[in-house]
Formats: structure tokens, sequence, C-alpha cells
């Protein structure tokens, strides 16, 4: 074989290093081990974490382990987190000749670092992982709601001219009086307390599922409950404190998910903090690890709100296995609360919760059998090898037994005590069949002893209001469609069947409230107009600016 440049001949170097010895003994071979000087290797030995799939126990761990003790009589590293296989979704391994292979670069152009990083931090390490963009495309919509919030909170803060005051973390020198605000900030600073000792721990899949909660209800709750603060006119104290709080959560937010999601941070904390304040440190990176303030968490407030928050989800559910749209107001719900906290929790927030059920009453009580109603019956196929000729007597002792309570306590997961003839037995949970039924018109559901029952019974005047949100609905979604701002007032003509304009007429001014309308014209059926049907009534709808 000859050389390509001198036509000298050439020969093949028959013993080669392996290409990974410089991995294998990295503690060494890339810090000035050899140097005369070794004050900067020693700086950075031993290595507080390294980080590797559960094969680099026997190769990269052990290399390292080995050599460093060989030549220093100490282990290289403090802390080793090792995870599992990296698979393709469906759980089957990657290879380029499968097909199935996802190379980094492609990934990252596709899904984004971020959401790749925040894939991984999610995983448990005792299992695979399966990835791929499908996997990507969950954790995408996720992290959207993080950015819906801040995008919420940008537009009205444009719109209102509004700037933080006093420190980029938000110049909190007085607790806010408001409720939400002061149960948001209780929920952000718990959050930053267990995030903290998550990652101390390395626990980055816990750090994702907490986060991802608090984003939950930062959205579905703390924004959703605050909007009409952000959207009304006057710049009030209650307004001022909504943006000061949902601004010092955003940016508490940047620095505490900066070490999963550094470019997402980053781009938070610069459009929140350097544009506002151009001394702050340069980079997200470059800021205090924020400090739970435990004064902030106020953990009567939390279960207090959690309560209130189980009662709508309960009710919300009984709803849907009604087939009621929470934009048809109801008469009255009903509640059975497990204990006194929780019923003082569900009465001093009864207008919330009325508010987020768009119900007339709450009545709150303390037997749920005027709510719901237990038959209690024997598994047979469960009870029949046990106990035999027993079956007969056992059936009469369950049906003279006070249903409700039996099936109460099997609901709890509780066994049962029964007297049989002259003997006593014990039937566990799975030997008993309960069955539920709600009283007549009544939506019931049940959880960890709290019941929940909506009145289904439809009046007139509550039909009317039905159609009534239904139409403020529509007219929300026509104002996205042709391109009105959320400032913008608007004039809305419509022709609408009998009795749908009455219910216009009867409602106009809360109509106008909800959609900013400064007028509601009723017209002729003409050309242009949106037609549409609402449970059945006719309607056709035309928006102009004010």
């Amino acid at each position: 074989m000859t050389c390509a440049q001198c036509g000298r001949a050439v020969q093949r170097i028959p013993e080669v290093g392996d290409c990974w010895l410089d991995a294998g003994i990295v503690a060494f071979s890339t810090l000035g081990y050899l140097d005369d000087d070794t004050s900067y290797w020693r700086k950075w030995f031993p290595a507080d974490f390294v980080t590797e799939m559960h094969e680099q126990i026997r190769l990269w761990f052990y290399s390292m382990m080995f050599m460093s003790v060989t030549l220093e009589g100490r282990a290289p590293y403090r802390e080793v987190l090792v995870s599992e296989r990296v698979h393709d979704e469906r759980g089957r391994p990657m290879h380029k000749s499968h097909g199935n292979a996802i190379w980094f670069d492609d990934a990252v152009e596709r899904m984004g670092a971020d959401v790749m990083r925040w894939t991984y931090a999610g995983a448990n390490l005792q299992t695979n992982l399966n990835f791929g963009y499908g996997k990507g495309e969950e954790v995408l919509r996720k992290l959207a709601t993080l950015w819906n919030v801040y995008a919420f909170f940008a537009t009205y803060a444009r719109v209102d001219g509004w700037r933080p005051g006093g420190l980029p973390a938000g110049d909190r020198r007085t607790l806010p009086t408001a409720h939400l605000d002061r149960w948001i900030l209780a929920r952000l600073h718990s959050l930053v307390r267990e995030v903290t000792t998550r990652l101390e721990r390395r626990d980055a899949a816990h750090v994702t599922a907490a986060v991802e909660a608090f984003l939950d209800d930062l959205s579905n709750w703390y924004v959703r409950l605050s909007r009409r603060r952000f959207w009304k006119s006057e710049a009030d104290e209650d307004k001022q404190s909504a943006y000061a709080t949902l601004y010092e959560v955003l940016v508490t937010l940047a620095k505490l998910l900066a070490p999963v999601l550094p470019f997402t941070a980053e781009r938070l904390y610069h459009d929140l903090v350097r544009a506002a304040f151009p001394d702050a440190p340069e980079s997200v990176h470059l800021c205090d690890w924020p400090a739970a303030e435990p004064a902030l968490i106020d953990e009567a407030l939390l279960a207090e709100m959690e309560t209130v928050m189980k009662v709508v989800r309960l009710g919300r559910a009984a709803r849907s296995a009604a087939g009621i749209k929470v934009r048809q107001p109801l008469a009255a719900l009903s509640v059975k609360l497990a204990n006194e906290d929780e019923r003082r929790a569900a009465a001093q927030n009864e207008q919330l919760i009325l508010g987020e059920l768009n119900v007339k009453a709450l009545l709150l009580v303390e037997d749920a059998s005027a709510l719901v109603q237990r038959a209690v019956k024997p598994n047979l196929p469960a009870l029949g090898p046990k106990y035999g000729k027993l079956l007969p007597e056992i059936h009469d002792a369950l049906r003279a037994a006070d249903q409700n309570e039996l099936g109460r306590r099997a609901d709890a997961g509780e066994s049962i005590q029964l007297a049989v003839g002259a003997e006593m037995i014990t039937l566990s949970p799975d030997e008993i069949l309960v069955e539920t039924n709600a009283a007549a018109n009544l939506s019931c559901v049940e959880d960890a002893g709290t019941v929940v029952a909506v009145d289904t019974t439809l009046d007139d005047a509550l039909v009317q209001e039905g159609l009534v949100r239904d139409l403020v609905r529509r007219v929300q979604n026509l104002r996205k469609e042709c391109g009105f701002q959320v400032d913008d007032h608007i004039v809305i003509t419509y022709h609408a069947s009998a009795r749908l304009a009455d219910a216009i007429a009867a409602h106009e001014a809360y109509i106008r409230q909800e959609t900013l309308a400064t007028a509601l014209v009723p017209a002729a059926q003409c050309e242009g107009m949106t037609a549409m049907t609402l449970a059945g009534e006719e309607l056709a709808l035309t928006l102009g600016k004010s």
C-alpha cells in the first residue's frame, strides 16, 4: 500500500488504542493530572456527579473507578445516577437497520431541545424510556400551558401599560389581600420548596410532575378565576395586585425551570425581567436560586382551596354524568363533605363554587342518604365457595342492616362485621356488591366520603339563561374570527327567533358586559350575517366595531 501524497510504502500500525480510552479515564486524561502543577486537577477531582445508562456500571463507571482507585486510592465521583435504555415509542430498541432510530439533530430540529430535556427529566429511571415524536407532542402540549399563561399576562399588561415596580422579582413589601393571590403564592412557594428538595435528591421525575400540576392550577384555576380582574377597565388595587402576583409567579417559574428548560426559562426571563430592568443579571442562569418563603406557605389556605377544587371537580363530573353543560344554569348543588374543616371551606367559598358550577344555591348536607341510596348484596362467586349453605342467611342479614352505612364502608375499603345466626362473620369489600342510585332529579358523584349532587330540573328561566350563555360563547368566538382585539368594543346586530329574542332582551346587560358590546341591535336577517342554531333556536349575527 502506498501513500497517496508521497508514493512511498506505508504500513498499518497493528496496535490501536481504544477510542473510548479518554472517556474511561476522563478524571485523569483531560484535566491536567500529569502537569507539574496539579492545582487545577485537584479543583475538579473528584467529580460531584456523573450519569449514564445502567450498562455503564460495568463499563464507564467501572473504568473510571478502577483507574482512580489504582492511581489515587479513592473514587473519582461522589454521586452516580443510572437510567435504563431509550427505546422507540412502541418499546422496541432503536436501530438504524430497523428504520426507527431518531438522531439527536433531527429530534432537536423537530421537537425542540427543551421538549427533549423535559421528556428525559420526567422519565422513570427504573424503566426503559419510550421516546419519539408522539411523546414529544404530549410534552409540548403540557408546556404550552406555561406559554399560554405568559401570553395572557403579556397581552393584558400591554393593553393596560402595566409595568413591574421596584424589584425584578416583584416588589412585594406586604402580602396581597386577595384570596386567590395569597393562594397562588402559597402554591408557588410550596412548589419552590418541593422542587429544591427533589433536585437536591437528583429526583427530576417528581420535579416535572410537580411543575405540571402547578401549571394546571395556575392556568385552569388562578388565571381563569382572575380573568375579570384583568379585564375590568379601572386600574384599582385589586387589578394591580393581580398583575404583580402573576408577574412574580412567572419570574419565579423562569428561575425554577432553568436547570431543566434552559431556553424556555431564558426567553421568559428576558421578556419579563431584562426588558423592564436592564441592570438585572444578564441571564436567568446567573440569578440566585429561588428561596421558599415559609411565611407565604399558608397550609390552611392550601387545604381550603383543595376542598373547593374537589367540590368543583365532582360537581362538573355530576353535570357530565347527566349530560348537562356548564353553560346551562342549574337550581342547586348539594354537597356532603367528610369533616367540619371541609364544610367550613365550602361555606366560605360559596360564591366561587356557585360561579364555577353555574348553580344558584349551595346546600351543605350532613347525611348523604338524602342524595344517594345504596343497596348491598352478597358477591355470590366470592362467597359461595366459602360459606355455601349460609348464603341465604348472609343475604337476609345484609338486607336487614343499614344499607347506606354498609355501602359507605365497603366503598371506603372497610371490612364488615355481620351477625349471621349465632356467629359473627367478616366480609371484605370484594365479597359484597354495592349498587348506588341517586335520588330523583339528582345527578350524584362520590369520592372518598364526599358526595356532590346537582339538581337536574330545568324551568323556563334556567333554560333562558342557558341560551344567553351559549349566545355569549358564540359571540366571543365570532370576535376572534373577525380579528377584534381583546379591548375592542363592538355592536351586535342580530336576528333571532321569538324565544331567543325574549332571552336577549331579558339579559341584555349581561351580554353587553361579557362581550364588550355597546349595543345589541335587532334587525331583519340579511346577507353577511353568520347563521347558527342555539338549542333549536335560530339566530343570525353580525359584529361591528363600536
